[in-house]
Parts: C-alpha cells; structure tokens; sequence
C-alpha cells in the first residue's frame, strides 16, 4: 500500500508550525514533509517526530534569492557561492531529520541567458547530489508546472531526466508530482511505470486547484493501486490546498492511512 506522508506547508495550517507535526500523527499519518524547516531547530523538530513516531521525508533546499525574491539562485552564475550556502543549510536539516531526500530546487528562468542558465544549474545539482550524498540523503530534481510558475526552467519529466542525465551522478533522482505532470503533459500511468527507476519521491494534489483528491480530474483511487502494481515503495506527499479544514479533507485518505 503506497506511503502517504503530510506536507506540513499546504496541509494543517490551522496549527502553528511546529504543532502540525502533531496534527498529522493524530490523522494517521506516518510521515511528512516540509519545505521550509528553517525557523524552527533541528532538536525541536525531532522532539516531536519522536513523540509521534513520524518519518521526516523530505525537505527544500532554500531557494529564494535575497535581492529579487525569486526562487531560482540555482540558475543564477553570480549567486552560486549563496546556491553552496544553502545547500550545506539543506544538508544539515536534511541529516539532522533523517531526511531520505531534499529537493534542490531550480526556478524561473526570467531574464537569464538560457544557456548560462543551463551550464549553472547542472553544476548546482552536481554539487548539491556530492554534498547530499556525504549525509545519505538523495538530491531531487522537480519539474513544476508553467501555468502557476511562467518560465520554470524545467517543466516536464523528460526534462528533468535529460538534466539528471547529463549531470551524471548516482545521487540525483526525479520527484514526480502528478499534479504538475498533469497540467504539463498527462498520462501519469504510464510516465510513472516507465521512469520507475529514476523516481525517488511522488506528490499528489489534484487539478485543477490543487486541492485534495477527489475534488478534480485526476483518478487518485487507480493511481494509488497501480503504485502497488508497478512495485513504487516509496513515500506519497500530499502536497494540496485543503479545500476547508485538513481533517474534514481527508476522507479520500482513509483507505491508504
């Protein structure tokens, strides 16, 4: 039965931050994640996955440029001293959790020659995949869609493994979120079976509106079993907008908690 795990940022923000931890326990689940851990300590954190018996699955390398608020230092040639920076950041959180992986981040293009783009970006992820590597945790690459995010610099999955591809290390793997991949290309069934191998983590939301399962297009009930079919042993996050209270959402859950 495929792992479903909480993601902290969209789900349970009725609760203070570090309370969500333990909101998602009582709801039955096993596992979370989080984007942004980093106004809360490390030993806080796991005072409350041990409390709870919860998995911290993944985290985000902070990605936000200071100057311009945008989230994509990792395309950018003059911020790759800030993109090492974060990176470490990430890396501590990452093994002080007990992360599996750490999503390292890429970012709209903008006004970034693509090339330059290109050329930095994989020597970011080269060295965010050493570095994740040095503590066990796997560096994740993401597409993301370009209806909420105009100009992401990859948005498809077979950019994402062409990337992968060309950086060439053993410690790089493909977050599939089936709701970007919707949006950008569909047939998620096969896409997922056919990339098995190079996916480490999935993310669920529905669409349109990114709100839990059940509430668009997207057949969640044949996407879960045929997980199961295609032998997936990962972790599921559920990385949605509660349409009203997290609880009261979570009625599709209850077959997978």
């Amino acid at each position: 039965m495929p792992k479903l795990e909480a993601n902290l940022q969209f789900m349970f923000n009725e609760y203070d931050l570090i309370d969500r931890y333990d909101a998602a326990a009582r709801a039955g689940f096993k596992g979370v994640e989080l984007q942004a851990p980093y106004s809360l300590p490390i030993p806080q954190i796991v005072e409350r996955l041990e409390r709870n018996n919860l998995k911290h699955v993944i985290i985000n390398s902070p990605s936000a440029d200071p100057d311009t608020g945008r989230l994509n230092i990792s395309l950018r040639a003059d911020r790759t001293d800030l993109y090492k920076e974060r990176t470490a950041q990430a890396a501590e959180y990452a093994a002080g959790l007990g992360c599996i992986g750490v999503n390292i981040g890429c970012g709209e293009i903008d006004d970034i020659d693509p090339d330059e783009a290109r050329e930095t970006l994989i020597a970011n992820m080269r060295h965010a995949a050493e570095e994740l590597a040095k503590v066990g945790v796997v560096a994740l690459v993401e597409a993301i869609n370009t209806r909420d995010r105009p100009g992401f610099f990859i948005n498809t999955t077979k950019q994402a493994l062409d990337a992968i591809a060309e950086v060439d290390h053993p410690n790089l793997a493909v977050l599939y979120d089936f709701y970007h991949m919707q949006i950008m290309e569909g047939d998620l069934t096969l896409t997922v079976k056919e990339n098995l191998s190079s996916i480490k983590h999935m993310q669920l939301a529905d669409n349109p509106g990114r709100h839990e399962p059940g509430t668009g297009e997207i057949n969640y009930d044949h996407l879960l079993k045929h997980l199961d079919d295609i032998g997936y042993e990962g972790w599921v996050g559920c990385e949605y907008n509660p349409s009203g209270n997290t609880e009261q959402t979570l009625g599709w859950a209850s077959a997978w908690l």
